[in-house]
């Protein structure tokens, strides 16, 4: 056994204190995860769209350009845009649908504006995977995708296949009878 004097303390030396080594760790290794990230920031930070990027997030199209029963793909935000202009027969069928067990159950109303029916504006990406769709094929005389057999009808709805949601409408409005503002 070894003597120890009563009263005496046996404390670990400055040098060999396990709960300040660790102090000394854990505040060097957040010093330099600091001093990584203040590096690091300004070349994600150079990543983000610019603000005069920013004001050009909308766009105007000439309708005039769209025959009936004709569709135009345009590049919005860097990604595909179809503006097309309806036939009668593909709203009728589009209303006609609109009580049709589907996966994202929308009204055709609900997709174009009041008055302007004929004028679908979508985002031509697949919601499955972000592929773009082709017009006239599939099972339901809208869209379909071949890259893994989404089937769209003519109001753009998923009605068929592995895209969970409807092509997606983006925000517009029509600036006279012949032009519409997208964005």
């Amino acid at each position: 056994m070894a003597d120890t004097a009563v009263g005496a303390t046996t404390e670990p030396e400055h040098g060999n204190d396990p709960s300040r080594r660790d102090f000394i760790y854990i505040a060097t290794i957040a010093a330099a995860a600091g001093g990584a990230a203040s590096l690091v920031w300004p070349f994600i930070d150079q990543m983000n769209p610019s603000a005069d990027t920013l004001a050009l997030a909308s766009t105007e199209f000439d309708l005039t350009k769209v025959a009936e029963g004709q569709q135009v793909t345009l590049k919005w935000r860097g990604k595909p845009l179809f503006v097309r202009n309806r036939t009668a027969g593909e709203i009728q069928k589009a209303v006609a649908d609109d009580s049709a067990a589907m996966n994202d159950p929308q009204k055709d109303a609900d997709r174009v504006k009041p008055g302007k029916a004929q004028w679908l504006v979508l985002i031509g990406s697949c919601t499955h995977l972000g592929c773009v769709p082709t017009f006239g094929g599939g099972d339901y005389g809208g869209w379909f995708c071949p890259c893994h057999g989404s089937h769209y009808d003519t109001s753009g709805r998923i009605r068929k296949g592995p895209a969970p949601l409807n092509l997606a409408v983006p925000e517009y409005e029509f600036l006279s009878d012949t032009t519409v503002k997208i964005g």
